[in-house]
């Protein structure tokens, strides 16, 4: 049987109503008092019924948050980011992964809205182009922030950096180092944030007098895997690319191991620059050239715009889109000496 505050309050001949306001840190139950309620709850094993506190307030200062995969470094760092404020606030969080899996998604996100979450930070998987499992939330008033992969059709705070002028910058620092046939590898352009990488890779080689070739872009899910077929596929093209901008730090690292394995160096035949600067970025050979988003910045400002809505639920809200600085890290594997 579970310990309540009745059996409590029956050991210590106290009223229950006495224990409870212990419990809560009343400031009219003397400290004395509340420690030896507290020490006695402890010794028979009490837990607080946090459904019923939460039925009461309407509230279970729980804010979830979904990620595409916990094991990149830039989600990793966002999570940080959102629990060292939300803990400081009184929050705990709720993390999950979707694998860039829409029903997972779906799934995990119908679950969060069941269990009452009190907020919703989410990052897109790479499939997700329904979004009704979203406006659920917003429908219902529910808090949600989006980072990085973001919905334009959903009214919400939103978090990201300005992917275009990375792409952009990106592909400009390749043909500054005398590349004439950068190639690209994309994510879905299903996803904001690719195709704007994507339209700034496209600027960068019109501008510098380059035709497009689409033979030299490639899309898909960025994974290690497709990172090493989208190699494959780039070089078997009879006029092979000198210099590739990928769209994130595990398809540079697959690209690298592949031309390696091919006897083609980096950067002395190709040069490359990948984006999001995960740690193995810098201690592979050669190291990577990619770009720096603030991970940790953006987990913090999210959690701070989502606990002030939650704590504002009745005030009107002017949501706005907040772009965090980048950088881009120049590195071995885009630079000829």
């Amino acid at each position: 049987m579970e310990t309540t505050i009745h059996d409590i309050a029956k050991k210590l001949n106290f009223s229950a109503s006495t224990v409870s306001r212990a419990l809560n840190n009343n400031p009219k139950i003397s400290e004395a008092t509340r420690k030896l309620i507290k020490k006695t709850a402890d010794e028979m094993g009490y837990r607080p019924n946090i459904l019923a506190a939460s039925f009461r307030t309407k509230r279970t200062n729980t804010i979830g948050v979904v990620v595409p995969h916990i094991n990149r470094h830039f989600f990793s760092s966002v999570i940080s980011g959102i629990e060292e404020v939300a803990y400081k606030s009184g929050f705990t969080v709720t993390i999950s992964q979707s694998n860039d899996n829409f029903e997972k998604e779906n799934k995990i996100t119908h679950t969060l809205f069941s269990n009452r979450v009190d907020g919703l930070i989410i990052s897109l998987g790479m499939n997700t182009i329904d979004f009704s499992h979203l406006k659920l939330f917003s429908d219902k008033n529910i808090p949600l922030v989006f980072f990085d992969r973001v919905v334009d059709e959903i009214k919400a705070h939103k978090i990201v950096v300005d992917d275009f002028d990375c792409g952009y910058l990106a592909t400009k620092h390749l043909i500054e180092q005398g590349a004439k046939r950068v190639a690209h590898i994309g994510g879905s352009l299903n996803i904001k944030i690719y195709k704007n990488r994507q339209d700034g890779y496209i600027k960068a080689i019109k501008e510098s007098g380059f035709e497009i070739e689409e033979s030299l872009i490639v899309n898909n899910s960025l994974t290690r895997e497709d990172g090493t077929n989208a190699a494959k596929k780039l070089f078997r093209n009879k006029k092979l690319p000198d210099a590739i901008f990928c769209a994130n730090d595990t398809t540079a690292l697959s690209v690298i191991i592949y031309l390696r394995e091919n006897n083609i160096k980096v950067p002395e035949n190709v040069l490359l620059v990948g984006f999001s600067n995960e740690p193995f970025s810098e201690v592979v050979t050669p190291p990577i050239s990619t770009i720096k988003q603030p991970g940790f910045l953006m987990g913090k400002k999210a959690a701070e715009l989502i606990i002030h809505q939650i704590n504002n639920k009745n005030t009107k809200q002017n949501f706005e889109t907040i772009t965090m600085p980048t950088e881009l890290i120049i590195r071995n594997s885009s630079t000829r000496n």
